[in-house]
């Protein structure tokens, strides 16, 4: 498995930013007629993180997803860190390279080196 971190251009400072997720979703319930005293933490999945950015960044992120579906897997790993996962490094180089041609210098995936 080969992994990248995904990094875009912030929208204020243009500095490369990825997602983090510092906490997850609490997501919960309203009754019409009693009290619901349910909760439930729930994480984004890697394509939720990435829409949530939107905004945030000079790109949209809607069309990043559609550009690196073809090559890899959006995933959050480890609950909190953003990533796209490759079966073959080339579909990596082909992801740079396609995100090259449709986004310029906006958006960039880099190879995460195993420790």
């Amino acid at each position: 498995m080969i992994r990248a971190k995904l990094w875009f251009r912030c929208a204020a400072m243009h500095d490369p930013v990825t997602p983090m997720l510092v906490q997850p979703a609490l997501i919960g319930w309203e009754a019409k007629q009693r009290r619901v005293d349910l909760h439930i933490e729930r994480a984004f999945n890697g394509e939720e993180l990435v829409r949530r950015m939107k905004g945030w960044v000079t790109v949209d992120p809607y069309q990043v997803i559609e550009v690196v579906k073809p090559y890899g897997r959006l995933k959050v790993l480890d609950d909190r860190e953003l990533v796209i996962e490759f079966e073959k490094g080339k579909d990596l180089e082909d992801l740079q390279k396609a995100l090259k041609e449709n986004f310029g210098n906006e958006v960039d995936a880099e190879l995460i080196q195993k420790k």
